[in-house]
């Protein structure tokens, strides 16, 4: 026998719902007839959508001023000397590893007794475990107390995972903008 498929009816959210009987109440307020109900109406969703253009247009002139599309053009070795920079404006001093044999870690950040390791991955997908267990590797060997990988993309549900478990914070695209955003 089939069993029977329950029907996934599409359901205005609740909150939308509201502020639209709110607009058109307040329509009929200032106007004691039906057209101001629909004028009521209509000058929601005229806000509404605006408020949406503002958001997008803000959000579009943050990632122009990070820089972040200059980012993604750069090679491995560029994306590692711009953290370098990145870094040091925040007042961090910083080493460069080698390019081969570097043990999971592209930079040493040292911040008074903090030593910090640090993998730069700049990357078109997303980043995966193997960036998270390179690090791993590199705390004992450059004796760093943190252990960061810093990305240009996201990581995987993965990555997050094993990063959780073994205390390495992730730096993803959004806060990479953040920071970018954010010099001191």
């Amino acid at each position: 026998m089939r069993k029977k498929r329950k029907r996934n009816k599409k359901r205005l959210p609740v909150i939308p719902l509201f502020f639209i009987t709110i607009a058109g109440a307040a329509g009929f307020y200032a106007m004691r007839t039906l057209e101001g109900i629909g004028i009521g109406i209509a000058a929601y969703f005229v806000l509404y959508i605006a408020f949406k253009i503002w958001l997008k247009s803000r959000k579009t002139s943050k990632l122009r001023k990070s820089g972040i599309r200059e980012v993604d053009k750069m090679s491995g070795e560029d994306f590692e000397k711009f953290l370098g920079e990145l870094f040091k404006r925040r007042g961090y001093k910083i080493r460069y590893t080698a390019t081969s044999g570097d043990y999971g870690a592209d930079l040493i950040l040292k911040d008074g007794k903090d030593v910090i390791a640090v993998q730069a991955k700049r990357y078109s997908s997303t980043v995966g475990v193997k960036a998270v267990q390179e690090i791993i590797g590199a705390v004992k060997m450059y004796d760093a107390t943190e252990a960061w990988v810093v990305t240009n993309s996201h990581f995987t549900r993965q990555a997050e995972k094993l990063a959780d478990i073994n205390d390495v914070y992730l730096i993803d695209r959004d806060e990479l903008i953040q920071i970018m955003l954010n010099k001191r």
